[in-house]
C-alpha cells in the first residue's frame, strides 16, 4: 500500500493530462470544484458525487468527556461535523484492488 497523499497539485496535474487543459486552466478548475463542494457545506447542505459518495453534515449533542490521563470530567460542546460516506460504487473499487495484492 501507497503512503502518498493524493494533492490538488496532482489533480490539476491528472486534469491537465487527460483533459488536455492548460496546465493553469487545470489548476483552476480543481480550485474552482473544491471551492464550490466547499462552499456547499459551509451552507450547510450536503454534496453528492455520483459512484464516489456523499459527504454530509451531521450534528453531535453536547456530552461529559473524560481525560483519559488524569480522569477529570471535561464537558465537550455540541457541534457539527462533517463525514464522508462512500458509495457502494467506490467501496467495491476499493475492496476489489486491496484484494489484488
Amino acid at each position: 500500500m501507497s503512503d502518498k497523499t493524493l494533492t490538488r497539485a496532482d489533480l490539476a496535474e491528472s486534469v491537465y493530462r487527460e483533459v488536455g487543459l492548460s496546465r493553469q486552466e487545470s489548476a483552476d478548475l480543481v480550485q474552482s470544484v473544491l471551492g464550490m463542494i466547499s462552499d456547499t457545506l459551509a451552507r450547510g447542505e450536503s454534496v453528492k458525487l455520483s459512484s464516489f459518495g456523499s459527504f454530509l453534515l451531521r450534528d453531535k449533542r453536547g456530552r461529559v468527556g473524560r481525560n483519559p490521563k488524569t480522569g477529570v470530567e471535561v464537558p465537550i460542546e455540541a457541534r457539527r461535523v462533517l463525514v464522508f460516506k462512500p458509495s457502494q460504487v467506490l467501496k467495491e473499487r476499493v475492496d476489489s484492488a486491496l484484494s489484488k495484492d
